[in-house]
């Protein structure tokens, strides 16, 4: 039972990466890559942060918005420089790799159980899950809202048609650089809920990161599709619980035994499957 409650309380942590993604990915059309780096370096502020005794309030936003730089940065890269999305997001993740050691002067940095949003005398999930949940649903809400306004119409705009969105006076360029830097910052509060988690900060702990928030993506609008829901909100929400799903899969995984050092083949199986059967699905209507 503490395997599968573990694995939804890292499926709350990791609900606004599955955010940051869909952000990325279904409303901009942009394969971000540099996630991988933005999930470690919300980790790692954070965890530097802590370690300094800095308040959350200080934290929490630092974290955000060393992602949102990372994230801005891909967007300059990408617009202004004319650099594939793709391309550009590998560059950016290549180099905070270097970034995040700097930031750390070491590759690992283990937390004390006393410190951050999840500490408590309580030995129960009670706090972890209390707290992962005020953050997943605070995010979806407060990103439901943003995408309604008119700014989230531009920017959902620029996804859709760019051309329209450029003829109606929209700075495409623009929308791009803001929704690469929300989404990278919504990647990295996912890193500092991990980091405070699972006790520590490593340099490699984004490696891969990526396929997680594909993995909500995809099984977030797979739930949407079976319910026909058409609200952003409730899209929105479809993606945490996507996260949660992907999260109970991969710990029923170890539960029947599974070497851990196979995780990462497993994981991507699991992804491949639900992307195959996506698309098949989609062929045959």
């Amino acid at each position: 039972m503490e395997l599968y409650l573990a694995a939804i309380i890292q499926g709350l942590c990791y609900a606004s990466l599955g955010i940051g993604v869909y952000l990325s990915l279904r409303i901009f059309k942009i394969p971000d890559i540099t996630t991988d780096g933005s999930f470690t370096l919300g980790g790692v502020v954070a965890a530097v942060g802590l370690v300094l005794d800095w308040s959350l309030w200080v934290v929490i936003p630092a974290s955000m918005l060393a992602g949102a730089i990372s994230g801005a940065t891909t967007g300059v890269i990408s617009t202004r420089l004319r650099i594939n999305p793709l391309l550009s997001g590998i560059l950016v993740m290549t180099a905070l790799y270097s970034v995040n050691l700097a930031i750390m002067g070491r590759s690992n940095i283990p937390l004390d159980m006393d410190m951050g949003l999840f500490a408590s005398n309580d030995a129960t999930y009670h706090k972890p899950l209390l707290v992962s949940l005020v953050f997943a649903f605070s995010i979806a809400l407060m990103m439901a809202w943003m995408l309604k306004t008119d700014l989230g119409i531009a920017m959902r705009a620029t996804g859709n048609n760019e051309q329209m969105a450029s003829a109606n006076g929209v700075n495409i360029n623009r929308m791009k650089i803001l929704g690469l830097s929300m989404a990278n910052a919504l990647t990295a509060l996912s890193g500092f809920l991990m980091v405070q988690y699972q006790g520590f900060a490593d340099v490699n702990m984004g490696v891969g990161i990526i396929i997680s928030g594909l993995a909500a993506v995809m099984i977030g609008e797979s739930i949407a599709s079976l319910f026909k829901i058409k609200s952003v909100w409730a899209i929105l929400i479809c993606m945490i619980a996507g996260s949660m799903v992907f999260r109970l899969a991969v710990a029923q995984s170890l539960a029947f035994g599974l070497n851990p050092n196979y995780l990462k083949l497993v994981t991507a199986g699991i992804v491949l499957t639900i992307v195959a059967i996506s698309n098949l699905k989609g062929k045959r209507t």
